[in-house]
């Protein structure tokens, strides 16, 4: 399955991963290879992609679906929408 998605920022790609029947995990995987564990790939969620509602979703966690998201307001880094900020807000 092929997505229309973000073009993988420079050192990472995209790995997608089945999750539940109709959900796929879409994981972020660093390529740079980590002193400390004598690794390369290591990876963080994404989101998660419904094939049936053809809808992404934010991650709560690695397990955790969450809600719905706009792909045009999410970045290649991460589907978690910034909170706002209500000191910003306050003046």
């Amino acid at each position: 399955m092929k997505l229309l998605f973000h073009k993988a920022p420079e050192g990472y790609h995209y790995e997608r991963t089945d999750f539940k029947q109709n959900v796929s995990a879409i994981w972020i995987v660093n390529d740079t290879t980590f002193d400390y564990c004598g690794c390369s790939g290591v990876k963080s969620i994404w989101g998660f992609y419904n094939q049936k509602t053809q809808q992404f979703h934010a991650p709560k966690n690695s397990t955790t679906v969450g809600n719905v998201v706009d792909l045009c307001k999410t970045t290649a880094y991460s589907a978690m929408q910034k909170l706002k900020d209500k000191l910003t807000y306050s003046v």
